[in-house]
């Protein structure tokens, strides 16, 4: 299994090296794709079409969102949890419960009971200041080691 793990990783890196395009628009795109990649139910469409709006590369924002894709956003959940609740100064446990409910127990009547800044938005909160933080660290390894290629190819 890690075996397939590092040979998709492997793969995915050669990818997006052989992209021809600067290596700023490149490393944005898929930095943006990570952080979309990082939101569950977003992921490979808004990440192409953030891509295009914004006129960045649409294959890495493709790479990116497809490495990052809800496997990603289900391992930060908790994290996530605990982000948003201390930005929004709440007890993240009682976040965590009102989440377990709300998915355990779904109907809009139960949505509603719960509050959506206590408990939906401490998550999206969370998820987004991760997503940034994970997008903006990969866009920085992927400008800096495309950069690194571009100069060893000119000399």
């Amino acid at each position: 299994m890690l075996k397939k793990v590092k040979l998709f990783f492997k793969n995915t890196c050669v990818q997006l090296f052989k992209i021809n395009d600067s290596p700023q628009k490149v490393a944005l795109g898929f930095g943006l794709g990570v952080f979309l990649g990082i939101f569950p139910g977003t992921g490979v469409l808004a990440a192409i079409f953030c891509a295009w709006a914004l006129r960045l590369n649409r294959a890495s924002a493709l790479l990116g969102s497809l490495m990052t894709n809800t496997w990603l956003s289900i391992v930060t959940f908790l994290l996530s949890v605990k982000v948003g609740s201390v930005i929004m100064n709440l007890r993240w446990k009682d976040v965590q419960q009102g989440w377990q409910e709300i998915t355990q127990h779904f109907s809009w009547a139960n949505l509603f009971k719960f509050s959506g800044l206590k408990v939906i938005l401490p998550v999206i909160v969370g998820y987004t200041v991760i997503g940034f933080c994970i997008g903006l660290v990969l866009y920085i390894i992927t400008l800096i080691l495309l950069l690194r290629l571009k100069n060893a190819r000119k000399g």
